[in-house]
């Protein structure tokens, strides 16, 4: 499994697109509350997209060399994915939209 389909792996897309929407989310929420630092952005992008997208892609080759770890990354997956849906609702609490306290982060 090369890096490329690694990437064009449709879990890996729908981590990039939640990791996308939440940092728009987060920078509406952000600005909103004027509570905006740049630094925090690029700590995001080092702490989501990096552990999640390679994380997931690293286990994804593991499991292909190991076929009996299929279901960790099926669970690693869904882990990540509430993850992201868990973020981004507390941004949109953020942001002033009613959100459930048990459905935010």
């Amino acid at each position: 499994m090369d890096v490329l389909t690694i990437l064009a792996a449709p879990q890996i897309q729908n981590i990039v697109v939640l990791i996308g929407i939440d940092i728009v989310v987060g920078i509406l929420a952000a600005l909103k509350n004027k509570e905006f630092v740049l630094g925090k952005l690029g700590g995001f992008m080092k702490k989501g997209i990096v552990a999640y997208v390679l994380g997931l892609g690293i286990l994804m080759v593991v499991a292909e060399a190991l076929p009996s770890l299929s279901l960790v990354v099926t669970v690693a997956y869904f882990l990540v994915i509430l993850a992201l849906i868990g973020s981004i609702l507390d941004n949109l609490g953020k942001l002033g939209l009613p959100v459930p306290k048990m459905l935010r982060k």
